[in-house]
């Protein structure tokens, strides 16, 4: 499943309107876990945490290849490749890497975002060689054949008409940032054009494959039941026979600060409220003000005592729901606010947004805001890290991100750092009107099938 259906996705679920967690300074939590990190001739990032509480292990291998990484008529191939994936290799058929981590009693999967490409396994700890044999094995040789590539193209296709055509609000989320960034490398969707891929040559999907599908640009975690010195020997045997590639072109996104707020709207024909979504530019994800914009968003939004819910839920009544997300991108980042209207007052919802941001601004948030957020966002990262997937996963996309796969024992410490003054300094910096993109979606009778986009004014915001 790929990241963009995971984060969206959501929006329709209950857990939304999760209960919110009582006012409490952060729970006395310690993260030490064990961390060694190293390198392969070929340039391979290897890094490994022992526990042997379970005796399983969880096996990740993150590329440095997202779909900001994709230039323009060439969209979707970061996303393709998460499918081409599975086709087979040299030693594998097709569709035999689900079957081998099936049959030993593991489970696998791979996600695609902005940022990067990942896949996974969790298997038995004595099935570890057989985990790091599979990944080495599509590392390396890869059957990129006209046949298997023609067939996830239009595996693609599906997965855009079943998770992004017919689901309410989709299309919208994602002509959302197509606004919100004047940059392609974000501006446009990870699932990529359909017509960009009806136009891709089997050469342009090879040539891809080989300058992001290389060792000196991948990350190998390893979590759980076996050593340091067991992962080397694997790691050496299974992946150090792979050649080091040229160095893939540096990602440069430059996105111009925001003067003027950006207003937009559409109709979606799947839509039964209307949706107000409205995100300010913030500093990238990997900096320092990452962990105070965390707290942040979660004193908006997190919880039904959250700020955004109190006001829009629960006093006013004029949303159904309301959520958000930091995106946390490795380029120029992005706070979203999104809430479904409660009727056909849109206007309502997204003045009640801009006030209730505006309050804060002046007021300030308190120190209890501070103490609840803390919590929440402790809680929620503990139980992340505790099972060996969520940890492999964290520790791959920190040696990516932030070239530390350490950073995570640093969590507590770095959250508990954050101040009153720090959240009070990024509203006041960030969180201004000028800097914001609104979109509203309002239903559209079924038969109006094409939605339409159209600039609004932004007078009385």
């Amino acid at each position: 499943m790929t990241l963009y259906s995971r984060r969206l996705l959501p929006l329709l679920a209950a857990a939304l309107a999760a209960p919110a967690l009582a006012s409490a300074q952060a729970p006395a939590v310690d993260l030490e876990f064990p961390i060694e990190r190293f390198e392969l001739d070929n340039g391979l990032q290897v890094v490994v945490s022992e526990d042997h509480s379970s005796p399983t292990v969880a096996i990740a291998v993150y590329y440095d290849v997202g779909s900001r990484n994709e230039v323009q008529g060439r969209s979707g191939f970061a996303h393709l490749f998460e499918h081409m994936m599975f086709q087979g290799s040299q030693n594998i058929p097709k569709g035999g890497h689900f079957q081998y981590v099936s049959i030993n009693g593991g489970s696998m999967n791979g996600t695609t975002s902005e940022d990067r490409t990942n896949y996974y396994e969790i298997l038995p700890s004595d099935r570890l060689a057989l985990g790091l044999w599979l990944e080495a094995d599509r590392m390396r040789s890869l059957d990129i054949s006209a046949e298997n590539f023609e067939n996830q193209r239009q595996v693609v296709k599906e997965e855009r008409r079943l998770r992004i055509d017919n689901v309410p609000y989709m299309n919208g989320f994602l002509e959302f940032f197509d606004h919100a960034y004047d940059s392609f490398e974000y501006g446009h969707s990870v699932i990529g054009s359909m017509d960009d891929l009806d136009a891709a040559e089997l050469s342009d999907v090879q040539a891809f494959f080989d300058l992001y599908y290389v060792p000196n640009n991948a990350v190998l975690t390893v979590v759980g039941d076996t050593t340091v010195e067991e992962v080397r020997q694997l790691a050496n045997l299974y992946f150090g026979p792979i050649p080091a590639g040229e160095e893939p072109p540096a990602v440069n996104i430059v996105e111009p600060e925001r003067t003027a707020m950006s207003v937009h709207s559409m109709e979606d024909p799947l839509a039964t409220q209307p949706m107000v979504m409205v995100g300010w530019q913030v500093p990238p994800g990997p900096s320092e003000i990452n962990d105070t914009l965390q707290v942040l968003d979660s004193i908006l939004v997190a919880g039904q005592s959250s700020r955004l819910h109190t006001r829009l839920v629960r006093q006013e009544q004029a949303a159904l729901e309301v959520a958000s997300f930091l995106e946390g991108r490795r380029g120029p980042d992005i706070e979203v606010v999104y809430a479904i209207c409660a009727g056909d007052n849109h206007e309502q919802v997204r003045a009640l947004i801009f006030d209730e941001i505006a309050t804060l601004r002046e007021e300030g948030v308190t120190q209890e805001e501070l103490d609840t957020a803390r919590t929440q966002i402790l809680r929620a990262t503990v139980s992340g890290v505790e099972e060996f997937l969520g940890r492999s996963l964290v520790l791959g996309s920190d040696a990516l991100y932030y070239d530390d796969p350490g950073r995570i024992n640093s969590q507590v410490e770095r959250l508990m750092a954050v101040t009153v003054e720090d959240v009070n300094e990024a509203l006041q910096t960030y969180f201004l009107p000028e800097r914001a993109t609104l979109m509203t979606i309002t239903p559209a009778a079924a038969e109006s099938a094409d939605a339409t986009d159209g600039e609004e004014t932004a007078a009385g915001e």
